[in-house]
C-alpha cells in the first residue's frame, strides 16, 4: 500500500512538471518576450589578435611595458592590481633598480615601529600594487557609488577577456545614429533608453551604460620606445598587459604542455614497439 501511494505521488509531481514545462513552451510561443535594447544592441568583442594567442604564442615584452605605462598613468587612478607584486615586473624586462624605483613611487600601508600607529612607507619590490582607495566606501564615494574592480584577473573574469578589455576601452561611442546589425537605429526602436546622467554609452558593456568615463585619447601617453600611441594602440597594449597580469606564467605553461605532449608521443611509440616485441612470437 505504501509503495502504491509513493508511485501515485511520484506520478503526480512528474505530471505537474510536464504541465509546467508545456505551459512555459506555450507562453514562449504565444506571448514572446518583449525585445530589449541590451540584447539587440549589445556587441560582442571585436575580432583582434595578440602575440600571445594560440598554442605557440608568447608575450611581446615591448607591448607589455607600454601596457604597464598606460595602466600606471591612467587605470591606476581607480583600479588596483592586488595579485601582482612589483618584483613580478622583472618578467617584463625591468632590472632590479628600475623595479625598486617604480615601487618607491607608491606609498603602502605600514605600522610606525615607535608608536604602533598606522603609517605609510615607500613601496618595496615585494609589495603588491596598492589599491588607489583606502576601502570600498572610499572607492564608491569617489565614483558615484560604482566600485572599480581590481584588474589583476579581469581578462579571466570575462569571456574572451583580452578582446573584451580592448573593445571596451576603444568602443565608446554616441547613442545618436548607433545601429544594430540589422541597420535599426537604437533611439528609434527604443526611444526611452537614453543613457542616464553620470553613465556613458558603450555597446560592449553588458547593459550598454557604464559608470567609467572614456579614459584614452590619441596621443594621451608618449611611449618611451616611440611606438604608435593612438587610442586603439593604447587600448590594445593595456589589454595585453592585463592578460599578462591574469596569467604571468602562461609561456611556461605552454612550454610544459608541449614537453608533456612530446613525452607522451615518445612513450606511446616505445609502448607500441614493446608490445610488438613481446607478442612477436605469439600466434593471434
Amino acid at each position: 500500500m505504501v509503495r502504491f501511494v509513493g508511485v501515485l505521488v511520484g506520478l503526480f509531481f512528474a505530471g505537474m512538471l510536464i504541465l509546467a514545462l508545456g505551459n512555459t513552451i506555450y507562453l514562449a510561443i504565444a506571448e514572446p518576450a518583449e525585445p530589449v535594447a541590451e540584447y539587440e544592441f549589445h556587441k560582442s568583442p571585436r575580432d583582434v589578435s595578440f602575440s600571445q594567442d594560440g598554442p605557440f604564442g608568447t608575450f611581446e615584452r615591448g607591448q607589455l611595458q607600454r601596457g604597464l605605462k598606460v595602466f600606471k598613468e591612467v587605470c591606476a587612478a581607480c583600479h588596483g592590481l592586488n595579485q601582482i607584486a612589483f618584483r613580478n615586473f622583472e618578467d617584463l624586462g625591468y632590472d632590479e633598480g628600475q623595479i625598486k624605483a617604480l615601487a618607491a613611487e607608491f606609498q603602502v600601508p605600514s605600522i610606525n615601529p615607535d608608536t604602533g600607529e598606522p603609517a605609510t612607507r615607500d613601496g618595496l619590490p615585494a609589495d603588491k600594487w596598492p589599491d588607489p582607495y583606502a576601502n570600498e566606501v572610499a572607492a564608491r564615494a569617489a565614483n558615484n557609488n560604482a566600485l572599480p574592480p581590481d584588474l589583476s584577473l579581469i581578462t579571466k573574469a570575462r569571456k574572451n577577456g583580452t578582446a573584451y578589455v580592448y573593445s571596451l576601452l576603444a568602443g565608446y561611442t554616441s547613442q545618436e545614429g548607433f545601429k544594430n546589425k540589422d541597420g535599426e537605429l537604437l533611439l528609434e526602436k527604443f526611444p526611452d533608453v537614453k543613457t542616464p546622467d553620470g553613465l556613458y554609452f558603450n555597446p560592449y558593456f553588458a547593459n550598454l551604460n557604464i559608470a567609467m568615463a572614456p579614459q584614452l585619447s590619441d596621443g594621451q601617453i608618449t611611449y618611451d620606445d616611440g611606438a604608435p600611441n593612438t587610442m586603439e594602440d593604447m587600448s590594445k597594449d593595456v589589454a595585453a598587459f592585463l592578460a599578462w597580469t591574469a596569467e604571468p606564467k602562461m609561456e611556461v605553461r605552454k612550454q610544459i604542455g608541449w614537453a608533456a605532449l612530446l613525452f607522451l608521443l615518445v612513450f606511446t611509440v616505445l609502448a607500441y614497439l614493446s608490445y610488438r616485441n613481446i607478442w612477436a612470437d605469439k600466434k593471434h
